[in-house]
């Protein structure tokens, strides 16, 4: 199984969407919420050179936003 790790806001709609597409899909993944967690906001912005969330990391390769389609493919999800 990929390390997945995703950088979010609590009122992100995109987020969410990603959140429910890992679920569906019995994706196991790592969350941080940005908003409240300075450290990790940090470690987004040095990962993905901005503030845009969310930041998608599966196993270090780096998605900015939800394109369902590239994500599926880096987790071999047909």
């Amino acid at each position: 199984m990929k390390n997945v790790t995703i950088y979010s806001t609590p009122t992100c709609v995109y987020c969410k969407m990603a959140k429910e597409f890992f679920s569906k899909n019995n994706v196991q993944y790592q969350e941080f919420d940005v908003a409240q967690d300075q450290k990790a906001r940090e470690e987004m912005v040095e990962k993905s050179h901005q503030l845009g969330v969310p930041v998608i990391d599966v196993d270090g390769e780096i998605f900015v936003g939800f394109n369902r389609a590239e994500i599926a493919k880096a987790l071999d999800i047909k």
